[in-house]
């Protein structure tokens, strides 16, 4: 595999882990908690999602012809939660998000990568711009697993290596990769 593919393939990969990392996060989360700030000016996890899915909308949808702000994206609302904010809601807007990830990696090639996109007019190739987005996510997922595990407390199950466990992972990873 050429490492252009290479490349598409990890950064995919990686955001899928994000995924799944945020979404076992969250499932940890009930209502309350998913709602729920722990200050003023902090985010709640609802508030997360809401934000990672309205830029996922606007990056991902037309990424190589359009500029990845949107004129329709008011990102300050991002930030607010409304009446029609439930959960459910919410995590659809976010599973929608994804799967415009998704159809742009389909579609994205080797030769992309070189190519020019813009964001609030700002010119990235292609591969300045996946990275950037990979630092978004995971900077924010970041937080999604902080909040979740705060909340959890004594109740939060691991989503990698237990404490304690270091050890007995390490020796287990080596074992699978041997």
């Amino acid at each position: 595999m050429a490492a252009a593919e290479a490349f598409l393939a990890d950064i995919e990969n990686r955001f899928r882990a994000y995924r799944a990392l945020a979404e076992s996060a969250i499932e940890q989360t009930d209502d309350a908690a998913f709602f729920a700030a722990l200050g003023g000016e902090a985010n709640s996890t609802a508030l997360l999602v809401k934000h990672l899915a309205g830029n996922f909308r606007s990056r991902w949808t037309d990424f190589l012809t359009a500029d990845g702000d949107k004129p329709d994206r008011h990102r300050d609302t991002e930030f607010v939660l409304t009446d029609d904010d439930t959960r459910d809601a919410l995590m659809t807007r976010w599973a929608e998000s994804w799967q415009l990830l998704a159809d742009t990696f389909a579609v994205l090639t080797p030769d992309d990568l070189t190519r020019t996109v813009t964001i609030r007019s700002e010119p990235h190739t292609v591969t300045d711009a996946l990275l950037r987005a990979l630092a978004h996510t995971a900077y924010h997922v970041g937080q999604i697993v902080l909040l979740a595990k705060h909340h959890a407390g004594e109740n939060w199950k691991s989503l990698s290596i237990p404490r304690g466990q270091s050890e007995q992972f390490a020796a287990a990873h080596q074992q699978r990769f041997a």
